[in-house]
């Protein structure tokens, strides 16, 4: 971090806080309540993401003579065992932290320990009669004052049997509010015709009441009433003076991000004719993201001629506007939008934090066409020739599972060990695109289910150091990069989610990640863009050539049409095939490959329903599934070892057997 900004160490959290003036929608992780805040204090510690109200950061450390808990002082925790009680005060789920009494085990949340609510309200101001204090009900009512629901605590009217929110009690029918001081608010009921009345600030349709002024047409819900953007905004790094709200509707181009903001409230500094958008104040100057090997620094004016895109979302950035540029790489630039979404960025800044270069070679030169690599380090690798090597359906890359005899590869000079050459050079970590932190290569006897290409993938495999615990990447996904070139296509392709686009040389929308073409309609799943370009296959003597769709053409003679393992008919113009033109031999790439591919072949894999052999399917007469009863089609299947006839032909039917999607299977060593 920056060593000229304040350092706070407070008792509420375990790292150190910065005191921000970012506007952000986030849990606050003292009170746990979901809302814009509107400055505070942030952790920057690698995957810790904490945020806090000012007030939640600053909480005291003890609380004398609470009024619910006079005879002990309280002392603020960060107990985790508090979870499974509820608050002694509002009678609400117990979180961490929280207020605890070590004399007689009294707890309450963070929010009832600093402002604990009053037993009862004689005169207050958004009712006619006295109020009571009500724990949680176990039945939610609606409140009185903004007609939503009450989840937790409430004051109730025993005489009407109404009940209001602990935030809305003090409100009153009608109030003057700071952004709005030219009138008072009154609160009125929603009218379903007038469409137009929604908030001022968060732009929500409120959808049973809300505050309005008839006079401007200015309306503001209760959410932004409790909790309103601060008026004045002083933050050196974002603007030289103080930024003030400007409340009127007016369409600007911001000088931090550059899109236009017509449907936000700008913050002005009208000395110097500078605008921008709140969420834009206080923004990082230096981060690093996952969608490049740099760090990458915020600048006003970035100074690339001619065309610039954003280096995530693929947008024009424009020349005049703010932006985040690597120093390292000419021309490469991000939306600051972009660069600092939290699927893109680790949340962690960089400015004032020294820049070291991790070693991530995976191994150590030992001699002429010699290596040592980490995955097998007792003896060393010899390289050879993609010339020298013998094709060879048993013996596999021990890191990506493929048969050899197209490739480079090195071998063990002494066992059985192979690594293709591009595998032996895949770093130790790296940056991927499906998580903010680097991910780590690691090499254990388990196949796991990938989520990306949705295959169980033996061998090596990317392990994720972010927020999701245990979230293991096969290699053939961890090698892709952007932009990704294609023998397929014309044009880069780059990382998209899926949402509703279906894979063009499948037919199949995947479930997160596709490569994707920015100029054109087209796209891949992570399982097609990884297929191997020829295999050998029993089918043929010679190597079969993956064709993308309309260019086979039947063969020699342009009759033929079916799958020769499957006997079914090929749909060239929409799927891809592997065949060979000169004897007319064509598959289905799933009838070439199977669902086990990825797995070694002669191995035992450990289940909780048995243990499964990989076998070949090489039988003159093909053995049926036990699960779907068909015949088994795929080069590679599976048979459980205590049953004669218990074969598995496809993932599905594997997962059908066990009745949920198999993430993990143990391999025994032969």
């Amino acid at each position: 971090m920056d060593t000229k900004r304040e350092i706070y160490s407070l008792p509420i959290h375990k790292h150190p806080l910065f005191p921000t003036v970012r506007i952000i929608l986030r849990e606050c992780d003292g009170c746990h309540v979901t809302d814009v805040i509107y400055g505070g204090y942030f952790c920057n510690e690698r995957n810790c993401y904490g945020w806090f109200h000012k007030e939640c950061a600053e909480a005291p450390p003890e609380i004398n003579h609470h009024p619910s808990h006079s005879d002990h002082p309280l002392l603020l925790t960060n107990d985790t065992k508090s979870r499974d009680s509820s608050c002694d005060c509002c009678g609400e789920n117990l979180l961490s932290p929280c207020y605890t009494c070590p004399t007689c085990k009294f707890k309450v949340d963070l929010v009832c320990g600093m402002k604990p609510p009053r037993p009862a309200i004689e005169h207050p101001v958004c009712h006619d009669h006295p109020l009571v204090f009500l724990k949680k009900q176990e039945v939610e009512v609606p409140c009185e004052a903004c007609k939503e629901s009450i989840g937790g605590a409430s004051y109730s009217c025993l005489e009407c049997h109404v009940y209001f929110h602990l935030d809305c009690v003090h409100l009153s029918k009608e109030v003057n509010h700071p952004c709005h001081p030219s009138h008072p608010l009154k609160v009125v009921a929603f009218d379903p015709l007038d469409v137009q009345k929604s908030c001022h600030f968060c732009l929500v349709q409120p959808e049973n009441v809300m505050y309005h002024c008839s006079i401007c047409n200015f309306t503001m819900c209760f959410s932004c009433i409790k909790n309103p953007p601060p008026l004045v905004v002083e933050d050196i790094k974002t603007h030289n003076h103080p930024l003030k709200l400007f409340s009127n509707q007016i369409s600007f181009i911001c000088k931090f991000c550059g899109f236009e903001g017509s449907d936000t409230k700008p913050y002005i500094c009208f000395t110097c004719n500078f605008v921008v958008h709140g969420k834009c104040i206080g923004l990082p100057r230096v981060i690093k993201i996952n969608r490049h090997d740099h760090r990458i620094s915020f600048t006003y004016h970035h100074g690339h001629r001619g065309r610039t895109e954003c280096g995530v979302c693929g947008g024009m950035v424009g020349l005049y506007n703010g932006a985040y540029c690597c120093s390292a790489c000419a021309n490469y630039t991000v939306h600051p939008g972009c660069a600092t979404d939290l699927s893109v960025w680790n949340g962690v800044e960089l400015e004032g934090i020294p820049e070291w270069t991790e070693d991530v070679a995976p191994f150590e030169l030992a001699g002429h066409n010699l290596i040592r690599h980490f995955s097998h380090s007792k003896h060393a690798l010899r390289f050879l020739e993609d010339k020298a090597i013998q094709y060879d359906e048993c013996i596999r890359c021990e890191a990506c599972i493929r048969p050899l005899g197209f490739d480079p590869i090195y071998s063990c000079t002494e066992c059985c060990f192979v690594l293709h050459e591009m595998c032996a050079k895949l770093p130790t970590k790296r940056r991927l695109v499906f998580d903010p932190e680097p991910y780590t290569l690691e090499s254990y006897n388990a196949a796991v289910y990938c989520n990306l290409c949705e295959m169980l993938c033996d061998g090596f495999k990317y392990k994720s150091n972010g927020t999701m615990p245990c979230h293991y990447i096969d290699v053939h996904c961890g090698s892709l990069s952007e932009p990704f070139v294609h023998n397929v296509h014309s044009h880069c392709l780059y990382f998209a989610k899926s949402n509703v686009r279906y894979c063009d040389a499948c037919s199949r929308t995947p479930n997160d990640y596709m490569l994707s073409c920015r100029e054109c309609d087209f796209d891949l799943c992570l399982y097609c863009v990884k297929l191997p370009e020829k295999i050998l296959h029993m089918s043929d003597e010679h190597p079969l050539i993956l064709y993308y769709g309309e260019k086979w053409n039947g063969g020699c003679g342009g009759t033929r049409n079916w799958c020769d393992v499957c006997e079914s008919e090929l749909d060239p113009p929409s799927n891809w095939l592997y065949a060979c033109s000169d004897c007319e031999v064509a598959l289905h790439v799933q009838c070439a490959l199977g669902d086990f591919s990825r797995l070694k072949p002669e191995h035992v894999y450990l289940s909780k329903k048995g243990d499964y052999k990989v076998v070949y399917n090489n039988r003159y007469t093909r053995p049926f599934c036990s699960q779907c009863h068909s015949r088994c089609k795929a080069p590679l299947i599976l048979k459980d070892n205590g049953k004669d006839n218990g074969y598995i032909c496809s993932f599905s039917c594997f997962s059908e057997l066990f009745g949920y999607k198999i993430c993990e299977l143990q391999r025994t060593e032969m």
